[in-house]
């Protein structure tokens, strides 16, 4: 295998949907394993973990909610929710967990791969160690921006963000002191405009506020309205 050669997971108990999805995305040149339960994927997780995961939602033991929750205690890699649950709760449910996106069956196999590409392209993690001079960018509070590497340091040390949370941190920062709509964040970091998934925003930032502990910020709520960035008093 390639040294940069993507590992990708699919998880779903159909089989002519794991054969088409990895035929799609190794043509692509990724590497992908199947597996049709998420438990069998969590338990290769434990042993190679991987670059991307895709989770079915309905299957036999752990449900992809369930195995999302899972990957999230241990790990930044990027999910894909992939289901045929298209409830709005669902959607809120699976981005709430920490999952980075959400397709819903039937879907284009073309669709999912450009979709992969995008995700990778947001999520290029750098594996060397970086110290504080080497970084360059915003600052707010102790956090500071380095978007070339796509890490949020605070305190010199960068933050384990999943790729959503790394994207609506990173608009905050930007807008720091100012008040950034739900609508505005859903727009800029899911695609969406409508008020189905504001739930996803509000849960983003509860992990995130979680997360910023000792940062010297705080992610203030702006009622009605969204979310503000501001330095801790």
């Amino acid at each position: 295998m390639q040294e940069d050669k993507k590992l990708i997971y699919v998880a779903d108990d159909d089989d002519n949907i794991r054969q088409i999805v990895k035929t799609f995305l190794s043509s692509d040149g990724y590497e992908v394993e199947d597996f049709p339960t998420g438990d069998l994927l969590l338990a290769r997780f434990a042993q190679r973990p991987c670059d991307l995961a895709i989770l079915d939602v309905m299957m036999p033991g752990k449900d992809g909610f369930a195995v999302c929750t899972a990957l999230r205690e241990q790990s930044t890699v990027p999910i894909i929710m992939l289901t045929a649950r298209d409830s709005d709760n669902d959607y809120a449910m699976g981005l709430g967990l920490g999952s980075d996106d959400y397709i819903t069956k039937p879907f284009s196999a073309m669709s999912l791969m450009l979709r992969v590409r995008a995700l990778f392209r947001r999520v290029e993690f750098e594996s060397r160690k970086y110290t504080p001079e080497e970084t360059q960018g915003t600052k707010v509070g102790n956090l500071t921006l380095d978007e070339d590497r796509r890490h949020i340091l605070m305190n010199g040390q960068p933050l384990a963000l999943t790729p959503t949370e790394y994207e609506v941190l990173k608009y905050l920062m930007a807008h720091a002191d100012q008040a950034v709509s739900r609508e505005e964040l859903l727009n800029t970091v899911w695609g969406y405009e409508t008020a189905v998934e504001t739930r996803a925003t509000d849960d983003t930032v509860r992990r995130l506020r979680q997360k910023l502990d000792g940062g010297g910020v705080n992610i203030a709520a702006v009622w009605g309205y969204g979310f503000r960035l501001e330095e801790s008093k």
